[in-house]
């Protein structure tokens, strides 16, 4: 009934957030008349129609990035389609030159890829670039069968096979795991399409070193808990009707509570810039909540997998992740350069962490591997923003390039 509750009560909230919208003084006739007395109710009204989550991915809006001297256009393109993700490729068509592929994996954590809008357009500046385009599973038919942890390495594998030999892999957060576990597989099968280099950030390799909040709520509940608790049905009006998801609402609510006192100071600054006339101000705001407002379901056997396998068992950290019946060693990777990334302010996944991620990879000579610690920034400032940009991602490029 979780579910059925969530969508019903947005259901009776829409024609509030209609007439809201529908209700604002400026652009109406008497929009000169009121002036003054405008802007306050106007921005009353914005804040109404605000009030609300969407199910659908936002634009990544890259249309043009700086390459070299000059700036060239950005074509989105979806080279591999599978029911549950896209490989979505940037394309360039006015770069003749080579740049070395590099495939980001996004989070299937409750947002949509596109969070990760500014990792891309950092990115593209000097590389070939293209990402994990998670679907929303309620919009995944039942008849599309189970996607659970073993799958999501099956699709990066698949990616990294699309996209061809030569490429390098970046993963952002929670699928660090998922892709030293791909790597480590396609290693010991000495895949021609093994990546050169692997870049992880901000990635729970082992939740042992210095556990979170985060990570002390699913050490402190068994999984039948999350099961009863969390997991719902998707309601039969959607394509994905009838199946078990974990909702992107709740993990949204559930991120928002660790920070609410910041969340309520920013929607209290919004109103007041769009009541002052502050447009800039406040279409900044409004940008970053329309990307953190957009939630995405995930499947409940992933969902599951990821608290009981890479959380309360600590699988690949202890050397006892099972991939398709045979044990993954990271000590198989030989070739592929590794480079970790942490924030030192990072509350989802603190220091130490990712960082385990240079122990597993135990035959990796010491030149292939580097750590990066980045000092004063949290969680989404390892791969987002001005930190990221000028003071991350040249050690990222680096690594890159080391190895072409």
């Amino acid at each position: 009934m979780l579910y059925e509750m969530y969508q019903f009560q947005d259901d009776l909230i829409a024609p509030m957030r209609h007439l809201a919208s529908r209700a604002k003084i400026e652009g109406s006739p008497f929009g000169q008349i009121i002036n003054g007395f405008g802007r306050p109710y106007d921005a009353t009204m914005e804040m109404i129609s605000r009030f609300r989550l969407t199910h659908e991915r936002p634009d990544y809006c890259i249309r043009r990035v700086p390459v070299g001297n000059r700036e060239v256009e950005v074509v989105e393109e979806v080279a591999l389609d599978l029911p549950y993700g896209q490989l979505l490729h940037f394309t360039k068509p006015d770069v003749d030159m080579p740049q070395p592929k590099v495939l980001i994996v996004a989070p299937l954590s409750g947002h949509f890829a596109t969070l990760l809008r500014g990792t891309v357009e950092v990115m593209l500046r000097d590389h070939d670039v293209y990402i994990t385009d998670w679907v929303n599973a309620r919009d995944v038919p039942a008849d599309a069968g189970p996607f659970g942890v073993e799958d999501y390495v099956d699709y990066l594998i698949k990616f990294l096979e699309h996209i061809g030999p030569d490429n390098n892999i970046l993963a952002v957060c929670q699928p660090c795991v998922q892709a030293l576990i791909a790597v480590s597989v396609m290693s010991q099968q000495n895949n021609p399409c093994t990546p050169r280099s692997m870049t992880l950030m901000a990635g729970p390799i082992d939740v042992r070193e210095s556990p979170t909040t985060v990570n002390d709520l699913a050490f402190d509940n068994p999984l039948e808990w999350f099961e009863k608790n969390v997991i719902a049905t998707v309601p039969r009006r959607f394509a994905g009707g009838g199946r078990k998801v974990y909702p992107g609402f709740i993990q949204l609510f559930a991120f928002m509570n660790m920070n609410m006192d910041r969340h309520q100071s920013q929607h209290r600054k919004l109103y007041q810039h769009l009541a002052r006339g502050e447009t800039a101000e406040a279409e900044r705001i409004m940008e970053f909540y329309d990307e953190y407002f957009a939630v995405l379901d995930l499947t409940a056997e992933f969902y599951l997998e990821t608290i009981e396998r890479i959380f309360q068992k600590a699988e690949l950290a202890k050397g006892e992740f099972t991939f398709r019946g045979e044990r993954v060693d990271p000590g198989a990777i030989r070739k592929t350069a590794l480079l970790t990334v942490e924030g030192g302010r990072d509350d989802i996944c603190s220091m130490g962490q990712t960082a385990a991620a240079h122990e597993l990879c135990s035959s990796l000579r010491p030149h292939l591997k580097a750590h990066h610690l980045q000092p004063n920034v949290g969680h989404y400032g390892v791969f987002n923003g001005k930190r990221w940009e000028r003071e991350i991602y040249p050690v990222v490029r680096n690594m890159i390039l080391a190895m072409e």
